[in-house]
């Protein structure tokens, strides 16, 4: 009996530190499990007080006043902030809130005096402006200019563009901030951008954010009581707000670079906007700059854009162009008399298709297409005539 219960006892003492073995390896597989656990999750459980009571128990350091460890999306949105404050601050010297003051008389020959407010921004530092032309459209108005430090300027309307929403101001001041032309071609949608204006003509320097929500858009624009309206094409639809007073101001990428000019919004939906890309705005301020006017070179036709609802509806040839045709208003002619369509020889109810073996469509109209060029330019204008291609030289001249 001694020797079984020693053989017991013995065999008990083998599976009792073979027990504690297997129990050893058991919490070491626990604690290792844990400490995996609370790494994977950046230490965020051992915020709690069970957890905290948890680490105690296994001889740990109490982790509950560590900082969790800054992640990378907060760290994008930082770089993304500081971006737009950048681009906003490295504008904004150079935008500037434009007033206009107008005598107007009413139906009972009574005057009084009109207020009306926009923005503009720098081109040169000897005062050179650029904005739109709604903004600059009264040549009797009285103008004065608002610096972003308060310094206020007489100004005076120095060209208008005929084709396009931009006008050039002029104030007497050297020296002055500029801001720095980018390239809107490169924009692509989705990408960030920021308007800075004088928003309500109340509130100038005002910065808002959106992104870039469309490219070529088209649309027909009025001023707020529904009068002098005008087609624009080609232009950046946005999301950044655009209020009253905001137009004439700059829309800038990341980079601080302006892209466009805000031009217009749609009254009856929020957050559409549009701006004229400053790539089609940069011949109009290098002519202003080297001739001191805006030089746009002209066909001479009045036309109406096909498109393949157009085509189907009139039973056209052709599903896209420029068809010449007169507009709706009295004395309203197809082709300007002894405009360069005229000398070419082009008349009512011809297709033009292309213009230098560029194709005429809703991407490129025939006036984008035209303005590519300088005055004086020799270009060839293919066209369907009666049914029967045509091809005519045309020499481009200035548009009044």
């Amino acid at each position: 009996m001694p020797k079984l219960e020693y053989e017991d006892s013995s065999m008990n003492r083998k599976y009792s530190r073979k027990n504690q073995t297997i129990a050893m390896v058991i919490m070491v597989m626990i604690v290792s499990l844990v400490i995996g656990a609370i790494g994977g999750v950046g230490g965020i459980l051992l915020m709690s007080a069970d957890n905290s009571a948890l680490a105690k128990k296994l001889g740990l350091s109490d982790f509950s006043n560590l900082s969790i460890p800054t992640t990378r999306t907060e760290k994008i949105v930082v770089e993304e902030s500081n971006a737009i404050i950048d681009s906003a601050n490295k504008v904004s010297s150079a935008v500037v809130s434009i007033t206009q003051k107008s005598t107007v008389t009413n139906l009972f020959g009574q005057t009084y005096q009109q207020e009306a407010a926009g923005t503009g921004f720098i081109i040169t530092n000897d005062g050179l402006i650029l904005t739109n032309k709604h903004v600059a459209s009264d040549l009797n108005a009285t103008y004065s200019v608002i610096m972003s430090d308060g310094k206020t300027y007489d100004a005076k309307v120095q060209s208008q563009d005929p084709f396009q929403d931009l006008a050039v101001m002029k104030i007497d001041a050297k020296n002055l901030p500029v801001v720095e032309l980018g390239d809107s071609d490169q924009l692509a949608i989705g990408q960030w951008v920021v308007a800075v204006g004088n928003a309500l003509g109340r509130f100038d320097n005002s910065v808002t954010v959106g992104v870039v929500s469309a490219k070529n858009r088209k649309i027909d624009a009025t001023d707020q009581s529904g009068g002098s309206a005008e087609t624009l094409d080609g232009l950046l639809q946005t999301d950044a707000a655009i209020n009253s007073g905001n137009s004439g101001g700059p829309l800038v990428n990341l980079k601080g670079q302006v892209v466009g000019i805000n031009t217009a919004v749609a009254s009856n939906a929020q957050s559409i906007g549009f701006a004229i890309p400053i790539n089609d705005a940069k011949s109009a301020i290098e002519s202003i700059k080297t001739t001191g006017r805006i030089v746009r070179p002209y066909l001479g036709v009045r036309y109406l854009e096909i498109t393949p609802d157009i085509a189907k509806a009139n039973s056209l040839p052709v599903s896209y162009g420029a068809l010449v045709k007169a507009g709706t208003g009295l004395g309203s002619v197809a082709v300007i008399p002894s405009s360069p369509a005229d000398k070419a020889g082009i008349v009512e109810n011809d297709i033009i298709t292309e213009i230098n073996g560029d194709k005429i469509d809703q991407n490129n109209s025939l006036i984008k297409l035209v303005q590519k060029y300088k005055v004086g330019d020799d270009i060839e204008v293919k066209l369907l005539s009666k049914g029967k291609d045509k091809t005519v030289k045309v020499k481009l001249e200035e548009g009044k």
